[in-house]
């Protein structure tokens, strides 16, 4: 069977239409969700609007993606599993890509190119070296440090970006960094850590003028839930279209977009490609990141504390779903103001459906990895916000006991094989802050006092306490007591001690 390439693609079987040769968008972070998302709507966009809109596309590390697609003309497919039924489409946006790691001062290069005026993030919620107490630039962390001393060699995300603009300040050509990560106010924490990178690195008050007036930093909330690929993509892939695809991509049906429309040097016709632009993305965002995004972590470590492989399976126990629902309800909606003429009623209807597609299979461990970044994003502020209300908030300390339970297990206690599959970038300092916890409550109070969620999160007794009890339940009657007792709690609506 033949490769994928611009000759053997099937007649009909591109997404969207085919951008030109010339790019107008550089992209960091060459994998599966960018290609799922951004890429398709920019795919789409074009074949209604025109335009030099091309991508550059880098990854991070390996030549993984990158390699396959370079051999392939660029293109690769996108298998839309779904309950109605599997498709595979072909998108056909990049013009170059490459390899940071191997030449970083190729993607630096690439943001000063008068041509280029959008650069799309994807480098997950680690990628910009936050302090995980103040949402500021980490500036104690050895790469972040590295990259300081050394600001014209860099190799973190945050480095790299401020190293392009700082070239860029020479032309004063407008520019666009869109963060395409899960995080809240995306666009503006994006600012925030390149502007302190800046003035931690000493940068000049020209560049510093020119990042603060001819750069915007577009809020922006990105959904749809992108599984990793395996190694039956491809058979699947030719199966349906014919050709072998060495890059494949595995998503579900439904992608949503919702963007600020701040954008200093033009930008694709994503709102024709079914982008939403709109004045109020925190409030999208925040719909997305506590009722899908925390949502999911608490199915990942529940399921994954019972041995559940994938989302659908973990999906499918009773106490997951009354855990999930109970969290949404009495944590989540309670702590956030909706979007105008948002009905939450359907959202959640649709969630429940896509967390049980098992046509997509999405792996337990994969969205349970990055908890120890991802769970700022989803815990702290709606657990703060029922606190000042006078509640305890049952699910949310539930989420965080078995996180805790999940990826740093407590004296004695074994996780399961599912956990330990899941990629947790804190494991040693977790296992730093523990050593010698005799039980687990202590073990549980020295994670909450390590720095691994909020000052002000961890003050307040009724939280810490009430993890503490629930990572106790977990380690001595199991994951499934732990969530029926929250939930009973939780319904009980139970008042801050």
């Amino acid at each position: 069977m033949r490769a994928l390439s611009r000759d053997t693609t099937p007649a009909g079987a591109l997404i969207g239409a085919c951008a030109p040769d010339a790019t107008g968008i550089v992209h960091l972070g060459l994998g599966n969700f960018h290609r799922a998302h951004a890429a398709v709507f920019t795919a789409e966009a074009l074949a209604v609007e025109g335009g030099d809109w091309g991508i550059a596309g880098f990854a991070n590390a390996s030549d993984r993606v990158a390699g396959p697609m370079r051999a392939q003309d660029h293109r690769y497919s996108i298998l839309e599993l779904s309950g109605e039924g599997t498709r595979a489409g072909v998108v056909d946006v990049h013009r170059r890509v490459g390899v940071v790691a191997a030449d970083p001062g190729a993607f630096v290069a690439s943001l000063v190119e008068p041509g280029h005026r959008i650069l799309t993030l994807t480098v997950s919620e680690v990628g910009y070296s936050r302090s995980p107490r103040t949402g500021a630039l980490d500036v104690d962390h050895a790469d972040v440090r590295a990259d300081l001393d050394a600001p014209q060699s860099p190799r973190t995300a945050v480095g790299l970006v401020a190293r392009g603009l700082t070239l860029r300040a020479e032309t004063g050509e407008p520019f666009t960094v869109l963060s395409c990560d899960n995080l809240q106010s995306a666009g503006r924490a994006t600012r925030q850590v390149v502007t302190e990178f800046l003035q931690s690195s000493g940068a000049t008050g020209d560049v510093l003028d020119f990042v603060a007036n001819r750069v915007s930093f577009p809020n922006a909330m990105v959904d749809r839930i992108v599984p990793g690929t395996t190694p039956q993509t491809s058979d699947e892939v030719a199966a349906l279209l014919g050709v072998v695809d060495r890059a494949p991509v595995r998503a579900e049906k439904f992608s949503m977009w919702v963007l600020e429309d701040d954008f200093a040097a033009g930008r694709p016709a994503w709102d024709r490609a079914g982008a939403i632009m709109s004045d109020e993305v925190e409030a999208y965002e925040l719909v997305k990141l506590r009722l899908l995004n925390g949502s999911h972590s608490l199915i990942a470590y529940l399921g994954g504390l019972d041995g559940q492989p994938t989302i659908p399976d973990a999906w499918s126990q009773d106490f997951v779903r009354d855990a999930v629902l109970a969290g949404i309800r009495d944590d989540y909606l309670p702590s956030i103001r909706l979007p105008r003429g948002f009905d939450s009623a359907p959202y959640v209807e649709q969630l429940t459906h896509r967390w049980g597609n098992t046509a997509l299979g999405d792996r337990t461990a994969r969205v349970g990895s990055d908890g120890s970044t991802k769970l700022l994003q989803r815990i702290p502020d709606a657990a703060l916000h029922a606190l000042a209300d006078g509640r305890v908030p049952h699910m949310l300390a539930l989420t965080t006991a078995a996180w805790i339970a999940a990826v740093s297990a407590p004296p004695g206690f074994d996780a399961g094989p599912v956990a330990a599959e899941m990629n947790e970038p804190a494991r040693e300092r977790l296992a730093q802050a523990t050593r010698g916890a005799r039980t687990a409550r202590e073990h549980a109070r020295r994670v909450l006092t390590g720095g691994f969620l909020p000052d002000a999160l961890v003050a307040h007794e009724s939280f810490a306490g009430r993890v503490e009890e629930l990572v106790d339940t977990i380690v001595h009657h199991g994951a499934r007591a732990a969530a029926r007792e929250a939930t009973a709690a939780s319904a009980a609506r139970t008042e801050t001690r």
